[in-house]
């Protein structure tokens, strides 16, 4: 079982299977188990993240998984009781239907209370619009057509598409998705459309809050390849977590790739363009696939983190591929300590060139002299093969420093 903030060992993940986090029959394709070898990826979704890991495990990385939100659906509330009597009673001219799990939930609250055959009755002659194709896709499960489809899947589109219409003086009624976004409405209540709204989720904070603090701290020291976000409120909700753990800046400087801190960036990968737009917002220009699914998202997040690991260097022993937490020799993960990984880091960003006691020194935060550096060499020494030659991998070089042999 994964539990907030725990890392899935890829020693412990399935065999290989199907991909199945894109949806649609006949869309698997075969997962590689040595793609993501040696990678840390972050998961901060809620709902659906069992797809996440087990793809992201089966592909060879290891998860973190630190749920920012939780969708709480509210089918007892008295609201959407009240909220759905009122459209049996007085159907709107126009429904917005924003998340295909909306309206399911919707439909499913409904049925509860005996109302379910009564709405999708008092909706059949409205005009149904979908933020997309999942929400047109549940539009047509539940026995209801769609007049039109923002091509962007964004609800402002909707909002556009309607105003062009004319909307004075007709009824509007919109299926809210988690994130809310009332203040994306506010143009239809200005144009004199009789506008009204039915929440069927909302976000509530995590279960585990020190969970999220975790991921915060791994994100602020780089130790992750990877972080990943399927809603706008998760997004919000990390970036809120870090400023109240007051390192926000060290986060967004991670993720953004800058300097300040030193190391490797952490690649953000948002699942859309509303999920990325808090981040965008914040300076960060997210990976983002260009079908905004979530199937989508673990292709392209593995394509990418396969292709650009932090370094990559062809040595006598095989490749080397660095990762957050891991190395990989030759197609296997090396087992090294904080310590010597870090040094075989700095060795590999600069392959076959000598570096100093000091520079490696300074990747040691609690050493304090080069007898540190020559005792965290010799470490890293017995974790690696001997060349086929019988040559060490790390040679020294006298009174100089260090350096990794290249093939």
């Amino acid at each position: 079982m994964t539990q907030s903030m725990t890392s899935t060992s890829s020693s412990t993940r399935s065999a290989p299977g199907q991909d199945t986090g894109q949806g649609g029959a006949g869309s698997c394709t075969e997962l590689d188990p040595t793609q993501l070898l040696g990678a840390t990826i972050g998961i901060t979704s809620h709902r659906r993240s069992d797809e996440l890991i087990a793809t992201f495990t089966r592909r060879g990385a290891d998860v973190v998984h630190a749920p920012t939100m939780r969708i709480v659906p509210i089918t007892e509330d008295a609201a959407l009781v009240a909220d759905t009597r009122a459209a049996i009673a007085n159907p709107p001219d126009v429904l917005i239907v924003t998340t295909a799990i909306g309206l399911r939930g919707w439909i499913s609250a409904a049925e509860a209370h005996g109302l379910d055959e009564a709405l999708i009755a008092a909706l059949a002659d409205t005009e149904v619009l979908a933020r997309g194709p999942k929400a047109r896709g549940a539009v047509r499960a539940v026995g209801l057509s769609e007049a039109w489809t923002a091509a962007s899947e964004q609800t402002a589109e909707a909002v556009e598409h309607l105003i062009a219409q004319g909307v004075a003086g007709r009824s509007v009624l919109v299926q809210l998705h988690g994130a809310a976004g009332l203040e994306e409405l506010e143009p239809l209540r200005a144009a004199g459309a009789d506008l009204r709204t039915v929440a069927v989720y909302r976000w509530e904070p995590p279960e585990d809050l020190v969970a999220v603090d975790r991921l915060v701290d791994a994100l602020a020291a780089r130790s992750l390849d990877a972080v990943t976000f399927t809603s706008a409120p998760g997004a919000v909700a990390l970036l809120e977590a870090a400023e109240r753990r007051g390192r926000l800046t060290e986060v967004l400087a991670a993720m953004g790739g800058s300097l300040i801190g030193g190391g490797a960036a952490v690649v953000c990968c948002a699942v859309g363009d509303v999920t990325a737009a808090p981040l965008r917002a914040h300076g960060i220009d997210p990976l983002v696939p260009d079908r905004w699914r979530l199937g989508a998202l673990m292709r392209c997040l593995s394509a990418h983190l396969a292709e650009r690991p932090r370094a990559r260097v062809a040595t006598p022993a095989g490749e080397l591929v660095l990762r957050a937490r891991a190395a990989v020799l030759d197609g296997r993960v090396l087992d090294l300590a904080p310590g010597p990984l870090a040094l075989l880091a700095r060795l590999a960003a600069e392959p076959g060139r000598v570096v100093s006691r000091a520079e490696l020194l300074s990747e040691l935060p609690a050493a304090t002299d080069g007898h540190a550096v020559e005792v965290v060499v010799a470490r890293l020494r017995s974790a690696l093969p001997r060349s086929p030659e019988g040559g060490a991998m790390v040679r020294t070089v006298v009174k100089r420093g260090y350096a990794l042999e290249v093939a």
